[in-house]
């Protein structure tokens, strides 16, 4: 295997004295789309979460472009994320989302976000508040932040939750541009043809734990 974007090792979580991560060992490749899959509550988002610095686990290491995350770092550096359903201001419009959301890094510039915006297909609905977008808008303005600051590890829990098909289509090309720019994607899909699609490996969870793996050459 070539260097790993992310290495997770002896990994558990327990909380409130259930285990809901069971030493998982596994490592994610720079620049391949990884899935996740398996039955709600089998640990995916927990473990997503773990990558991201969100929850430190009870045991184990989570490693992240040689950096151990809750030791050297907080957070993974280069990072873009949807866990769990996308929070925005509902009287602000998309672009000063958006905007709120860039200004702690300050890398991200008005022409950035418009473009950002665009290409997720929400050029029409700029100055629109956010709380007139339907649900598939959300969703897309959820993958603009996410993209938004071109990071080098992408983790996306069900990102194509609420899109129709056209909106699908739109969101797996990206991901398949962003591969091959040499971004890393760990995501989460209940849906098989978004996996075979799109996932270089699919690792399978239950009940906290890796009960497989699988290799689809692209």
């Amino acid at each position: 295997m070539a260097e790993p974007m992310v290495k997770v090792e002896n990994l558990c979580l327990e909380i409130k004295k259930d285990m809901i991560l069971k030493e998982i060992n596994i490592e994610f490749e720079k620049g391949k789309i990884h899935g996740l899959v398996g039955r709600n509550g089998s640990g995916k988002t927990m473990l997503m979460k773990c990558i991201c610095g969100f929850v430190r686990p009870t045991k184990g290491v989570v490693t992240v472009q040689n950096s151990v995350i809750g030791k050297d770092r907080d957070f993974p550096e280069s990072l873009g994320l949807i866990i769990e359903t996308p929070g925005f201001i509902p009287y602000y419009s998309g672009y000063r989302n958006l905007r709120i959301l860039a200004e702690p890094n300050g890398t991200v510039g008005k022409k950035d976000i418009l473009a950002v915006l665009e290409r997720v297909g929400l050029a029409q609905a700029v100055h629109r508040r956010v709380g007139k977008y339907s649900l598939g808008m959300r969703q897309r303005l959820g993958i603009a932040q996410a993209i938004m600051e071109n990071p080098k590890l992408l983790v996306l829990d069900e990102p194509f939750n609420g899109l129709d098909k056209e909106g699908v289509e739109d969101m797996r090309k990206i991901l398949l541009e962003l591969k091959e720019q040499g971004t890393t994607i760990i995501m989460a899909s209940h849906n098989g043809e978004d996996i075979r699609l799109l996932c270089d490996t699919v690792q399978e969870m239950e009940k906290g734990g890796l009960v497989g793996d699988s290799e689809e050459n692209k």
